[in-house]
C-alpha cells in the first residue's frame, strides 16, 4: 500500500491516478504528504479498539461494540424539551464531526494538562485547520455533537483477568451551554467550555496514543478511515510478529452498522487504504481471511511525542 506515496513521488497526481490508483487515495496521500505542520493530535487508546457509530442512530437507542478486548457501551443522555415537557433523548455521537470533536477535547487536556477545556474560538480554529467547515449546516453538525458527546454516557468494558474499566463514565463531567441563537429555543444550546471527567481524563493520561495532525486533517471527511488510522497507530508499533484479523473480528470491531459481512469487507478495505495513504510506515495486507497486521513503526515515534 506503500506505492502511492512512491507514485506520487515520481510520477505525481496524474500519473498516480493513471496507474490505478483510486483517486480518494491519492488525494489523501498527496494532501498528507504536503503538510509540514508537524502538529500531534492525541486519543485515549480505548477508542482505536472500539469507536462510535459512522451514521446517526435513533435518538434514544445506545450504542454497543466489541473489540478484541474491549467492548464500548455508549448511552444517549436527556435534555429539556420544549414548554417544560418530559426530558427528551440527544441521540449518541455519529460521524467525522464527533471524532474530530473528541480528538480537539483529548489533545487540549493533554496539552494543558488540565481537565477544564476552553472551546468556542479554540474549537473553531481546529476545525478549520483540519479543514472542516464551521460554518452554515455543518455550524449546526458541530453543536450537535458537542452536546450529544456533553451529555451521554459511556463504559469501556475491558475484558480478560476479570478487569473492568472506565465504567458508566460521562466523558464531559460538566459543560457550560449558552442560549444557541441560531436554534432559538431552550435545550439547543452551545457548548462553549467543558471539563473531561475525571476517570476519562486519568485514562487518557495513562494511554495515549499520538497521532499527527497531517493525517487527521487528509481524512477528516471519513469516519471509517479516521477509526483504521487511530487503529493501525496503536497496534502496529507494538507487534513483535505477523497478526491475521480474520473478518469476522473486524466486522465486530468496525462493522456493527452494516448487516453483511460482503457489505463491510470492500469498505473496511477502501478504509484501511486511506489510513495507509496517511501513515506510510504501515505496513498491512489485505487476504481473504482478513488483514495480516506486520510490525511497523508508530507514525509519530514516542520520543517526539511530545505536547504541542
Amino acid at each position: 500500500m506503500g506505492t502511492v506515496h512512491e507514485l506520487l513521488e515520481a510520477k505525481g497526481k496524474t500519473g498516480a491516478i493513471q496507474a490505478g490508483v483510486d483517486r480518494t487515495i491519492v488525494e489523501a496521500a498527496s494532501v498528507y504528504m504536503a503538510d509540514e505542520d508537524g502538529s500531534l493530535g492525541f486519543a485515549f487508546s480505548g477508542w482505536a479498539q472500539c469507536a462510535l457509530p459512522h451514521r446517526r442512530l435513533g435518538p434514544s437507542n445506545r450504542w454497543e461494540i466489541a473489540g478484541e478486548r474491549v467492548r464500548l457501551v455508549v448511552e444517549p443522555g436527556l435534555r429539556p424539551s420544549e414548554n417544560d415537557g418530559p426530558m427528551e433523548h440527544v441521540g449518541v455521537p455519529y460521524g467525522s464531526v464527533a471524532r474530530l470533536i473528541l480528538l480537539f477535547l483529548q489533545t487540549e487536556a493533554l496539552r494543558t494538562g488540565s481537565r477544564e477545556i476552553e472551546l468556542g474560538g479554540s474549537l473553531r480554529q481546529w476545525l478549520s485547520r483540519l479543514g472542516a467547515s464551521i460554518g452554515g449546516s455543518n455550524a449546526r453538525a458541530v453543536r450537535d455533537q458537542a452536546e450529544r458527546i456533553s451529555r451521554c454516557r459511556l463504559t469501556f468494558h475491558i475484558q480478560g483477568s476479570g478487569k473492568v474499566g472506565l465504567v458508566n463514565q460521562s466523558i464531559v463531567d460538566r459543560a457550560l451551554f449558552i442560549d444557541d441563537e441560531v436554534a432559538g429555543r431552550q435545550g439547543r444550546l452551545s457548548l462553549e467550555t467543558a471539563k473531561l471527567s475525571e476517570g476519562f481524563f486519568e485514562q487518557l493520561q495513562k494511554h495515549p496514543v499520538p497521532l499527527e495532525e497531517a493525517a487527521i486533517r487528509a481524512i477528516s471527511n471519513n469516519p471509517a478511515a479516521l477509526d483504521a488510522y487511530l487503529w493501525l497507530a496503536y497496534r502496529l508499533h507494538v507487534l513483535s510478529s505477523d497478526k491475521l484479523i480474520t473478518w469476522k473480528a473486524l466486522k465486530a470491531q468496525f462493522g456493527a452498522g452494516y448487516k453483511e459481512l460482503f457489505h463491510f469487507k470492500p469498505r473496511f478495505t477502501h478504509a484501511l487504504s486511506l489510513a495507509a495513504a496517511v501513515y506510510p510506515k504501515a505496513k498491512i495486507e489485505v487476504v481473504d481471511q482478513g488483514v495480516i497486521l506486520k510490525p511497523s513503526p508508530p507514525p509519530v515515534p514516542y520520543k517526539n511525542a511530545a505536547i504541542r
